[in-house]
């Protein structure tokens, strides 16, 4: 994990790789941004002239590295950019600055340390730098020789120093703190995102929350398969029966002696699905392993309150079972008793996290927590409809559901507010059963939704967010967001338990 540091000392006179200053888009060319001013003075005011000659715009994350000037301890100075200047001047968005750092940082894998000379008005701008740079140096590189990335062969960056960030000041300690904590639950959720479904199974995955359970005071219990069976959680139990890896319920529970409030956050844990039964065609089972990505966001949540000690109380729950396809699967057409009592018409084994989560949505009601959120890669309608990088968010009180978009917003998560239209609830209704897993094929994401719907208790404010669309990046990293496991959600989930604990939510 990158080291966060905090100094207020000269550019030129701190030994590190590089200085990392940020550049933004001008109406007639690059704009050296505030925080570079010593920076741009060794280059005779000439920096942003050079810059430009050398190709930079200031367009968002273009990095750009130039030989330090004459005197300083650093070699090389890296420019990154922030995007347009704010408008009447403004200052740089939070995102804008979380993006740079991440940026930034990325680019200087191999190097020891680097000095940040980025925009800092506040506090609160070094918490978003160090988040930022923490993110965007993540490599997992667990299953690489010597721990090394095999295309580039470079460590990740190994610490970062925030210039103009009041190492003294209580606001910016307790800033650059949080911004670890968060980080480094965060930067271990992707890691158990990005790990091979042959190491991590329920089991495994119940063995890393327990562990992480011991170290930071968190209460840990875990449902094996006799447990499970002996309770009548027919949800996860069916979803599990395929695999030879049996499924657990993990409960996660943060106390703390001041809270008046009980947030529970539900997580959907497929640590692989092949679709079961219902067997995924090649081309869509290779990432499947990121099927967890809902517990993990739940279970760096939960511990991230801890390391926080926020005053609010905090169960997680991890729905965890590999939906495999075998002679003791669960088949098209069975029908299951769920933990609640209801009966389900499986029309699609392929359609198996709505069962984990209804089992474990109706355990969590039994304590009557003051909301509960579920998070998971759920459907590939939600990805249809809002993308890759836009997770949806539904709710049974419109107030909450706003309440969790302008959450992520703040701590620079796109989401979208998605509505649950009664009338497609009449299609999951069963011949059989009290309810069928599949309902009308158009607005699968919102179907989904309806169907969690049914499995929260009464009177409880419950919200859910489909994460599939930015829980697994395909594609080529950007920002402070990698390639693989992102760790979508873990943000929201925090500040929700913020705003919560703070009497901001509910």
């Amino acid at each position: 994990m990158t080291a966060l540091t905090l100094s207020t000392a000269a550019a030129s006179g701190l030994r590190a790789d590089a200085i990392v200053v940020g550049v933004a888009k001008g109406a007639k060319g690059p704009v050296v941004a505030p925080g570079a001013e010593a920076v741009d003075k060794a280059y005779d005011g000439a920096l942003a002239g050079i810059l430009e000659t050398l190709g930079a715009s200031g367009g968002e994350g273009e990095v750009t590295k130039l030989p330090a000037p004459t005197g300083f301890k650093a070699p090389v100075v890296v420019a990154v950019g922030l995007g347009a200047v704010p408008e009447n001047d403004d200052t740089f968005s939070a995102e804008a600055l979380r993006r740079a750092a991440g940026a930034a940082a990325r680019a200087l894998a191999g190097a020891k340390k680097a000095v940040f000379a980025l925009p800092i008005t506040d506090a609160a701008d070094a918490g978003v730098l160090a988040e930022g740079a923490a993110l965007g140096a993540y490599a997992f590189d667990a299953y690489k020789e010597n721990g090394k990335d095999a295309k580039n062969g470079k460590a990740p960056l190994a610490e970062v120093t925030l210039l103009g960030g009041k190492p003294r000041d209580a606001a910016y300690k307790a800033a650059l703190a949080r911004a670890t904590a968060v980080t480094e639950e965060l930067n271990r959720a992707r890691d158990l995102i990005n790990t091979p479904p042959n190491d991590l199974y329920p089991e495994a995955f119940a063995a890393v929350a327990t562990a992480a359970g011991k170290e930071h005071g968190i209460k840990v219990q875990v449902l094996d398969e006799k447990a499970l069976a002996k309770g009548g959680y027919g949800g996860i139990l069916g979803v599990g029966a395929g695999s030879a890896a049996a499924p657990r319920l993990v409960k996660l529970s943060y106390t703390s002696p001041k809270a008046t409030k009980h947030l529970a956050f539900v997580g959907k844990g497929i640590t692989y699905d092949s679709g079961g039964i219902s067997l995924k065609p090649a081309g869509h089972n290779e990432t499947m392993k990121c099927d967890m990505s809902g517990a993990a966001a739940v279970f760096a949540a939960v511990v991230s309150a801890a390391r926080l000690g926020l005053e609010v109380n905090v169960t997680g729950w991890l729905a965890l079972a590999e939906n495999m396809p075998s002679g003791s699967a669960t088949r098209p057409g069975d029908v299951l008793r769920m933990y609640s009592g209801k009966t389900v018409e499986v029309l699609n084994t392929d359609a198996e996290g709505r069962l984990v989560l209804a089992d474990a949505l109706w355990k969590a009601s039994e304590e009557k927590p003051d909301a509960i959120v579920d998070v998971a890669t759920l459907t590939g309608a939600m990805v249809l409809a809002l993308g890759n990088r836009t997770f949806g968010v539904m709710a049974n009180d419109d107030a909450f559901r706003t309440a969790i978009v302008e959450a992520a917003e703040e701590v620079g998560e796109e989401s979208w507010p998605m509505p649950l239209p009664e009338h497609l609830r009449k299609g999951m209704d069963s011949p059989t059963a009290d309810i069928a897993n599949m309902g009308e094929r158009m607005g699968g994401g919102l179907v989904a939704g309806l169907f969690l719907k049914e499995f929260v208790g009464e009177g409880i404010t419950w919200a859910h967010l489909d994460i599939a669309g930015p829980a697994f990046n395909e594609s080529g990293p950007f920002g402070y967001t990698p390639k693989g496991g992102t760790g979508s959600a873990v943000r929201t989930l925090v500040r929700l338990a913020e705003l919560t604990a703070s009497g901001d939510l509910g």
